[in-house]
């Protein structure tokens, strides 16, 4: 990796402002100042700047349990961000996996693995993704079992031409519903609801594949073991 960009991906510096840093001899591979911004830099050496040793941030593998007003987003808007919650160096390197809507609370994946993620939201994949939802109207009785038919059946929502894949319907209680899908499609989870008739006013996802929760508070996060990213292999 050239010196420069190294110094790029280790610090806060631009590669501008690396290169002037560099000229001004404020870093030495080891032990020696070097000002070449086009220096190669192997794993094996010892960077440091200003006297500080610089160290590549590796992949990184989190998971969120996302609040309301978190966006999921790379670009600042009204909300703060998922990554902004997230306490690494260079977090806002980090990519969600798919994404949960503002107000959706819940299971969010962040890396920098791109082809991690890729296998992780994959459609071919059919990732199970179970989430847990608070209905307007209550739903039981014959309702509920021509619900839990149609939702097996797959169902055609507005603006689209394939019906969605077969998903799980179970009650908690006539107001609470888990539904586990295995696609991802725009605001899937509110419009098929909303394509029986009923309303979403509370949406919180509480696994992907075999992920879940588990204790984590809302608002809080952890970095995933070696076995958990190896789950999605």
């Amino acid at each position: 990796m050239r010196l420069d960009r190294f110094l790029a991906e280790t610090t806060d510096l631009t590669r501008s402002l690396a290169k002037k840093a560099l000229h001004r001899g404020e870093v030495s591979v080891n032990g020696t100042v070097t000002k070449q911004a086009a220096s190669q830099v192997a794993s094996t050496d010892r960077v440091e700047w200003a006297g500080q040793p610089l160290t590549l941030v590796g992949l990184r593998y989190v998971m969120l349990n996302k609040p309301s007003d978190v966006e999921c987003s790379a670009r600042r808007g009204l909300y703060p961000r998922a990554v902004d919650l997230i306490d690494l160096p260079k977090a806002e390197r980090l990519q969600t996996v798919g994404r949960l809507d503002v107000d959706t609370t819940g299971l969010v994946l962040l890396t920098d693995d791109g082809q991690w993620s890729h296998r992780v939201s994959s459609p071919r994949r059919r990732c199970a993704k179970v989430y847990r939802a608070s209905l307007a109207e209550p739903l039981a009785g014959d309702a509920l079992a021509a619900a839990v038919r149609r939702f097996e059946e797959g169902l055609l929502l507005e603006g689209e031409e394939k019906p969605t894949l077969p998903a799980a319907l179970v009650m908690r209680s006539p107001h609470e519903a888990e539904l586990t899908l295995h696609e991802g499609r725009y605001h899937q989870v509110k419009r098929m609801f909303a394509a029986i008739g009923n309303r979403v006013t509370a949406l919180h996802r509480e696994s992907i594949g075999p992920l879940s929760l588990g204790n984590l508070a809302l608002g809080e996060w952890r970095e995933l073991s070696d076995d958990e990213v190896a789950g999605f292999d």
